[in-house]
């Protein structure tokens, strides 16, 4: 059996779960970046995992192309499916939208990956935007503190990612 896990990532916490994915499936698999393939042929594989981060509601439009340009290959292998996101409470929510529904009904597995923030490869706004919803949050809160943005901050759900890695073994 052969897998291909495709992937595209803002800030690399989408790639760190598809090499993670990668170390956890037997076999024979590869990694590819959509943001640098953009013609992959299907054929050579028997299993696909697609995922991708969540970043202001929405997943990477190269995800996205590649699901609607592949789909009916994609209904015909087995299928896995992952966000990166670091709300936890909207990650299901998340899920759902970002992948067309063909798929979701489709996948023997979806999941989120939780997610990370890697701020050195963050700009100036996005930690700014950051800073401020982990101060409302702390305020709204008690129990919840500040993120500092000087410290990357990972909340990957290893459960999660080694769900998906069994279910594409299966």
């Amino acid at each position: 059996m052969k897998t291909l896990i495709t992937y595209a990532s803002k800030h690399g916490a989408a790639r760190k779960c598809a090499q993670m994915l990668k170390e956890k499936i037997a076999g024979d698999n590869e990694v590819i970046d959509l943001k640098n393939v953009k013609n992959i042929d299907l054929s050579q594989y028997d299993n696909v995992v697609i995922g991708g981060s969540i970043y202001v509601g929405a997943i990477q439009k190269q995800v996205t192309e590649f699901c609607s340009q592949n789909i009916e290959i994609l209904k015909k292998k087995k299928i896995g499916l992952f966000i990166s996101c670091m709300n936890e409470n909207e990650a299901e929510k998340q899920l759902n939208q970002v992948f067309p529904q063909e798929l979701l009904e489709a996948a023997c597995v979806k999941k989120s990956c939780g997610g990370e923030f890697n701020f050195k490869s963050m700009n100036f706004m996005e930690k700014m935007i950051i800073k401020m919803i982990s101060k409302a949050e702390a305020k709204n809160n008690p129990k919840a503190k500040p993120i500092n943005i000087r410290e990357n901050v990972s909340k990957l759900i290893l459960a999660n990612i080694n769900e998906i890695a069994q279910a594409m073994q299966v």
